[in-house]
């Protein structure tokens, strides 16, 4: 269960700079199983956008 809202979570993520593997697991199980609204959405399309733009560092 996922204590956190998206929003919590994408804030984390860019305010750090720095997003975790389970991070990583739990944005992707968010948007395969597709119960998330079209903003949360956007939010996480931004996140995998800064990965491949190297401006997000993965960490265990």
């Amino acid at each position: 269960m996922i204590t956190t809202s998206v929003e919590e979570m994408v804030a984390k993520i860019f305010a750090t700079r720095r997003i975790t593997r389970h991070d990583q697991s739990i944005l992707m199980t968010l948007l395969t199983q597709g119960r998330i609204s079209s903003q949360e959405e956007t939010l996480i399309n931004q996140i995998y956008e800064a990965l491949s733009q190297g401006r997000l560092r993965v960490v265990e």
